[in-house]
């Protein structure tokens, strides 16, 4: 079988689990934005955190999955919302060392809201996603805090009818390609985090909207968006007073879809610059990397390295995210709460 009837084949099956499987995008550095997959952290820093990011997936394979997003989110109430001594960066080459660990303290309890924006394409299938998302954090004892956050907002999802060659024009399954579906979007979670550990849970796609292409007069049943439920926990360990290790796992249930399970560990180094693995089950390795250049700029880059059946026309996946760190009044370098 050449390459070129492969890849139509693989673009077929593609298709058919995006409307029948995983309907939302897949990121490798959710560890260290959490934020994309759970509302509940808008509002988790003292200062806005801005992210801008891309994702080629799978590449060397033709009309590959791509996805470019922009997510914000930010605490509500006064400018100097934590202001004690741990607002400030601290001083000496470790500032989230084990001193740091010995007074740490909850965030007081506080709003936070968030903004979300996504533009992903794989093959014929394009989609487009803008949400915004509120979140209330309340102090569970002295150094403990939870969240309970909620998004909502709009997708836009539609089928480029040029790119696609069909055997019969007038095919019933997509009778209304030309139409553009546009649904509203939910999603909610809880998120509990301290000094060391953060878990949490969340659902997206909670309205179970009809995304068919077809007449529904003449073909059942409609396709429709399904629930993605996501399972997350981690926890810090400082190996040394310059060195910290975040072992994290991440458990996804789509139905029909096989549980879907990524194990991850960051190695930090004076919580300035970070490398990190990861495994997801069935599907592929990565590694990745991080610089906390100063109090305003990061930059992160990760690659993966698939493991299924695709390794065998891809080249793998890669990930760049810049974040950006605006109204940072305490100049902190490293995240307080992002571990």
């Amino acid at each position: 079988m050449n390459h070129k009837v492969l890849c139509c084949i693989l673009m077929a099956l593609l298709f058919t689990l995006s409307i029948k499987a995983q309907q939302k995008p897949q990121y490798t550095q959710y560890v260290m934005n959490n934020y994309v997959l759970n509302p509940a952290l808008s509002g988790i820093e003292n200062y806005i955190d801005l992210r801008i990011g891309h994702r080629q997936q799978w590449q060397g394979l033709q009309n590959a999955p791509k996805t470019s997003f922009v997510s914000a989110n930010w605490a509500l109430g006064k400018d100097y919302l934590w202001n004690n001594a741990l607002s400030f960066e601290p001083d000496g080459n470790d500032p989230r060392g084990r001193s740091y660990a010995q007074y740490y303290t909850a965030s007081p309890a506080h709003h936070g809201m968030g903004v979300y924006a996504l533009s992903d394409r794989a093959g014929a299938l394009s989609t487009a996603v803008f949400n915004l998302s509120y979140a209330y954090h309340l102090a569970v004892g002295q150094r403990l805090n939870l969240s309970l956050g909620i998004s909502a907002g709009v997708s836009r999802t539609a089928i480029d009818e040029n790119s696609l060659l069909l055997e019969n024009p007038n095919d019933p399954a997509l009778s209304n390609a030309g139409r553009k579906l546009i649904r509203p979007d939910l999603a909610t979670g809880v998120w509990l985090y301290g000094r060391r550990f953060f878990t949490g849970i969340a659902v997206q796609q909670l309205v179970p909207n009809d995304i068919g292409f077809h007449d529904e007069s003449t073909l059942q049943p409609a396709a429709k968006q399904i629930p993605h439920l996501f399972l997350t926990g981690g926890y810090k360990f400082d190996l040394t007073e310059d060195i910290s290790a975040t072992p994290s796992i991440m458990m996804k249930w789509i139905a029909p879809a096989p549980t879907s399970v990524d194990l991850n560990v960051k190695l930090a180094f004076r919580d300035r610059i970070w490398l990190g693995a990861g495994y997801r089950k069935d599907d592929a390795a990565s590694l990745m990397a991080g610089f906390n250049i100063n109090h305003l700029v990061n930059l992160t880059y990760s690659h993966d390295f698939t493991t299924s059946e695709l390794n065998r026309v891809s080249n793998g996946s890669h990930e760049l995210v810049l974040g950006i760190l605006l109204n940072n009044v305490y100049k902190v370098v490293c995240p307080q709460r992002m571990w």
